[in-house]
Order: C-alpha cells, then sequence, then structure tokens
C-alpha cells in the first residue's frame, strides 16, 4: 500500500508551495508599500551610513526607517529613536523580510537598511530577492571577512557587488576596487556614483558629537541627493543622529591629575580599517603627551592577534602599548625591533579588568590612547570601565 504515503507526500509538498508562493506575494506587497528602500553594504562603515542616510532623509521631511546590523543591532523609527533588536536565535538574514514587513505597515516614504549577509551567495539574495534596492551603496572594500568571502581582496570586491541594484543607482566611497563596480553596475543597468570625501569640509566634520569620517558622509549626502533631499538640509539632520555603538567617539578622560584623550576604535578590526582610522585619528588629536595603543584580543583569532600588533608595532609605533590577550609575548617580541621605545604591558584575558587601569593611570598628562581590536564581550565592559573616567566638564 505505497499509495498513502505518496499522497500524503504529494500533499505536504503542494502545501509547501502554496505557501511560498504566499509567502513570495506578501513580501512583494511589503516591498510595493515601501516608495524608497536602499540597501547599505561594505566592509566597513555601514552602521555609520545607514544611520547618516536615515538622518538626513527625515530632515528632508521622508518617513524614515533604518535599520542597522553593527555591533549592536537596531532599528531607528521615523523619529530617529534606537530600538534594540531582540534575537532569541542566531541571525539570519530572514530577519530582513520580517523587518521589512513590519516597516511596510508603518507607511515610510523611505527604508534604510544595513546589509547582514556575509556570505557572497547570501549576499546577492539579500539584494535581489529581499530589497531590491534603488539606491544600493557599497562604503568600501577592505580585506576582512576573508573566510567568507575571500581569499583575496578581489573576492571581497566581487562578493559585496552582490549587493549592485539592478536598473537603480550604485553610491561607492570606495577608491581602488572601482573598474568592477562600473563594470557590474552597468550589466545591472544601474547608474555609477563615485563619492568625494574632499566635498566634506573640517568645519562640517566638527559639528558631528562624535567622530565621523568624510567619506560616510560623502556617501550618505550623495545618497539624500538622490533620493531628492537638498545637501544642506541633509547635513543637518545627519549632525544630529545618534551615533553608532561602533562609531568612533573620542572622550577626555580624567585620570588622576592628568588629562587623557582616548579613542575608540575597536569596531574597525582588520588592520587596513584601523590604520586608516589611526592615521585619521592622529591628525586630528596630535598627541602632545605621547601615543598608548591598547589592543583587545581574541583568543579564538589568533592570526588576527598577530596582525594587529605587528600593525601597532610597525606602523603605529606608539609610546605605549597596552595589550589584553594571552599567548602574544613571542609575538610583541619578534615585531618589538620595529618600535624599541615602547612601553609593553600585558594583560591576560582571564585577569581582571580592573587591572587595566593602573596602567592607564601610569600614562603621562594629554597621552592620546586609541582603543583597538575586539569590541563585544569584555570589549563593551572595557569601554564601561574607561567612561568612568570621562570628563563632565
Amino acid at each position: 500500500m505505497l499509495v498513502t504515503p505518496i499522497i500524503v507526500l504529494g500533499t505536504l509538498a503542494l502545501l509547501l508551495c502554496f505557501a511560498g508562493i504566499l509567502e513570495f506575494q506578501n513580501h512583494q506587497s511589503s516591498l510595493n508599500a515601501i516608495p524608497l528602500r536602499i540597501h547599505v553594504n561594505g566592509t566597513r562603515g555601514k552602521s555609520s551610513v545607514t544611520r547618516l542616510i536615515a538622518a538626513g532623509l527625515r530632515e528632508g521631511g521622508l518617513r524614515t526607517f533604518a535599520k542597522t546590523t553593527g555591533t549592536a543591532p537596531r532599528v531607528i523609527d521615523a523619529e530617529g529613536k534606537d530600538r534594540i533588536i531582540h534575537r532569541l536565535r542566531l541571525p539570519s538574514i530572514g530577519e530582513q523580510v520580517r523587518l521589512l514587513n513590519y516597516f511596510s505597515s508603518e507607511r515610510p516614504d523611505a527604508v534604510v537598511m544595513e546589509c547582514m549577509a556575509v556570505q557572497p551567495q547570501y549576499q546577492w539574495i539579500a539584494e535581489h530577492q529581499m530589497v531590491r534596492s534603488q539606491i544600493g551603496v557599497i562604503t568600501n572594500v577592505r580585506p576582512d571577512h576573508l573566510e567568507e568571502m575571500g581569499p583575496t581582496e578581489d573576492d571581497v570586491a566581487n562578493s559585496l557587488c552582490n549587493t549592485i541594484p539592478v536598473d537603480g543607482i550604485l553610491i561607492t566611497g570606495e577608491d581602488q576596487k572601482t573598474d568592477l563596480m562600473k563594470e557590474i553596475t552597468k550589466a545591472n543597468q544601474s547608474k555609477f556614483i563615485r563619492s568625494d570625501d574632499s566635498s566634506v569640509t573640517q568645519k562640517e566634520l566638527d559639528q558631528f558629537n562624535y567622530m565621523e569620517h568624510p567619506s560616510n558622509v560623502a556617501v550618505a549626502l550623495d545618497a539624500c541627493r538622490e533620493a531628492g533631499v537638498d545637501r544642506d538640509i541633509a547635513l543637518s539632520g545627519m549632525h544630529k543622529v545618534q551615533p553608532d555603538l561602533g562609531a568612533l567617539v573620542a572622550w577626555n578622560l580624567d585620570v588622576g591629575n592628568k588629562r587623557i584623550q582616548f579613542v575608540n576604535g575597536m569596531a574597525a578590526n582588520d588592520p587596513v580599517s584601523t590604520l586608516q582610522i589611526w592615521k585619521f585619528v592622529i591628525d586630528r588629536y596630535p598627541a602632545e603627551g605621547g601615543t598608548c595603543v591598547f589592543f583587545n584580543s581574541r583568543d579564538d583569532r589568533p592570526s588576527r592577534t598577530r596582525q594587529m600588533i605587528e600593525l601597532s608595532l610597525k606602523e603605529i609605533k606608539p609610546d605605549h602599548f597596552i595589550v589584553r590577550g594571552d599567548k602574544v609575548k613571542s609575538t610583541i617580541q619578534r615585531q618589538i625591533h620595529h618600535s624599541p621605545q615602547s612601553t609593553i604591558n600585558v594583560v591576560g584575558l582571564d585577569d581582571p579588568l580592573d587591572d587595566l587601569i593602573p596602567m592607564i593611570e601610569a600614562l603621562p598628562h594629554d597621552t592620546l590612547i586609541y582603543a583597538i581590536g575586539n569590541q563585544v564581550g569584555a570589549g563593551q565592559q572595557i569601554l564601561e570601565l574607561i567612561s568612568t573616567f570621562k570628563h563632565n566638564g
């Protein structure tokens, strides 16, 4: 009697097909209810650019919702207020579909979505089956997530290009992989825009209440312009934005009778971005009392730990180098000849975080601390500990 199992299996298959058709139709209805969809991808700056674009659009009178997936994923409502995303399971790109459905019910004029996919095939699905944006953004291309997108930087660029929209607009701040982007943009019958970070003045950057990259601002302004929002209006909205948790925030610390400048660059956990941020920081905050790099490592990424130690001693060459990590002393010894003047302090991953305080207290007046490495978990606890020294004057 094989007839009954075959009928049951056939019925289940038909039901699954019917459910899939209904889900597709529901998602299509959600997309149709969102007049403007902007999809933000790239190696660095995605969360910040998502917030900047949304803020600029809101200032221009567009009812705008946004979603970031960075250090701490958030939904940003039409008033610019953050709502924490509470996940009961591991993150997956299906989250984007559910949020687009929610956004569509709020009658938005625009939605700005940060791409949360890493694997190349999922990046393609995220754009061409889920968001289907009119404006796509690729902030930049850096050698990160090489296990998923690599092994080369060209492979990373190809992967990120999976989110270039069809019959839309691509805006990018990238300056090295533009030929590839132009080729794929043309094949997708879309318009290519390369943002010029020199168009953003230092005076405009100084009006942010945190350290923002000119490239991020330039890309966001171009996106707002393509959406019909005047530059000055968009920039006014961006100056009011609540920064992402991983944004470059500078604190003045009171440590004893000494003033210490602290800059958090831990969200940029690849060497190229870390060095670029350092150059940006040291130009803006000349350290009269010397420099200090604080590196918070991860025990499950030994190769990245070696890269960051090499970067710190070979390229940054700080006066003081504080490392939180295990099995790092041999790597430091191999690289210390690049920066023999550096004073080295090491704290184990299992040591109390309070052990860091005497090391900070021992730094000279007017020292600039640049924090790099891992921001999640203990990284957040370290930031909370250091924030207790913030100058409130």
